[in-house]
């Protein structure tokens, strides 16, 4: 299959995510050889969790079910870039590639957030912050 094979295949997945009453999202992940090791659409709304986005159960399934080694050779192919939440965990999977077939920026111009920013706010207490951590990852 070609790499946009694997995008209308996503697209497709975010069309059955919507048809099932989900958001229109869907992915795949993809091994070095071409072979589909997994594929998922969105299920936020059905199973009520704000974590059910595709790309993110793909990433933990990949750290939960390869070597970081086999996660680095494999390709994610998305219907729309992944938001924060996904890069996060695909970064921390060890995904070695995300292909996608709708930018963040596209998709905001089809369909705007309505969600109003967060506001972050720190850093602060420094010296009794750092003490946890400090030397976990020597």
């Amino acid at each position: 299959m070609s790499e946009e094979d694997f995008l209308r295949r996503a697209i497709e997945l975010a069309v059955e995510a919507r048809a099932a009453g989900n958001m229109p999202y869907g992915s795949l992940l993809v091994g070095p050889s071409g072979e589909v090791l997994l594929e998922d659409r969105n299920t936020v709304v059905t199973d009520g969790d704000i974590s059910a986005h595709p790309e993110f159960k793909l990433a933990l399934w990949a750290s939960r079910s390869l070597s970081f080694d086999d996660a680095r050779q494999t390709t994610m192919y998305t219907s729309t870039q992944p938001c924060e939440m996904c890069a996060g965990a695909i970064a921390r999977s060890g995904l070695g590639r995300v292909v996608f077939a709708l930018s963040a920026e596209q998709h905001e111009s089809i369909a705007p957030s309505k969600r109003p920013p967060v506001s972050y706010e720190g850093p602060s207490i420094f010296d009794e912050a750092r003490v946890p951590i400090d030397g976990y990852y020597d």
